[in-house]
């Protein structure tokens, strides 16, 4: 019986691994050579800083204070670096950096609102943050209306404590109120006196105020001026009582 012939089995051919290793060493060189021509381009550099919501500092402090500039770096520093830089800031509350690609950071910036102003020794006028801090306002200018601090002295305690207790009530409420002076006691040391443009004359304490501001906005509401006290209890006395009213104007027929 004839002998079948076994197929004989070629040996498999060897990788070529040295091809391979090349290919990966051309590619790497090619992808090292476009970073270097990338971040040499104008591509990867800042082109456009934008600032927007900032009132008491100028854009070129916000520049540098944040460590930016036009052809700087844009992958050099985070938004978070960039924010929490601005945060240090006494005026800023909040800040946002948005960074768009390609060479554009545009910065939000929140700042504390004004509760109140204070006049000056030298006869100008600052700006007083919710947060206590002091600003000049540039050219002296009170845009919106709020009370006037007199009598405070720099380091009192409670002034950055009113100041946070005026950004607590209503601005139509803050508004109305015309002066605020420390009027302090052994049982109240936050006693103030406050003075409004519809001519009350108004005791409270700085803790209580908040609570306070909605029984005080109905009795300027309904009331005729008077001096109102807002502290455990509350009294109310009109500057002129209505039998006091009266008997004037009894005086005045028999005249």
């Amino acid at each position: 019986m004839p002998k079948a012939n076994v197929p004989v089995l070629k040996e498999p051919k060897p990788k070529k691994k040295g091809s391979r290793k090349v290919a990966l060493i051309l590619f790497l060189l090619v992808f090292i050579l476009l970073c270097v021509l990338f971040f040499r381009s104008s591509l990867s550099k800042i082109s456009e800083i934008s600032f927007a919501g900032n009132t008491y500092i100028t854009d070129d402090e916000l520049i540098e204070i944040s460590g930016l500039k036009e052809g700087a770096p844009f992958f050099g520093t985070s938004s978070s670096g960039i924010e929490a830089r601005l945060s240090g800031i006494e005026s800023v509350e909040n800040v946002t950096v948005n960074k768009t690609f390609p060479g554009k950071i545009e910065i939000i910036v929140k700042e504390y609102p004004v509760v109140a102003y204070e006049l000056s020794s030298d006869g100008s006028l600052n700006g007083m943050l919710a947060n206590g801090t002091k600003i000049a306002l540039k050219n002296g200018s009170m845009p919106i209306a709020k009370p006037i601090l007199t009598g405070w002295s720099a380091d009192d305690p409670m002034l950055s404590k009113l100041c946070g207790t005026l950004a607590q009530i209503p601005d139509s409420l803050v508004s109305e109120i015309s002066e605020i002076t420390p009027s302090p006691t052994l049982s109240y040391p936050d006693r103030i006196k406050m003075y409004t443009r519809s001519h009350f004359e108004i005791i409270t304490a700085i803790s209580v105020l908040p609570d306070k501001a909605e029984y005080m906005n109905l009795i300027m509401d309904s009331q005729d001026p008077g001096t109102l006290t807002l502290l455990e209890a509350d009294t109310y006395t009109p500057y002129i009582s209505s039998e006091s009213g009266s008997e004037a104007e009894n005086d005045t027929t028999h005249e």
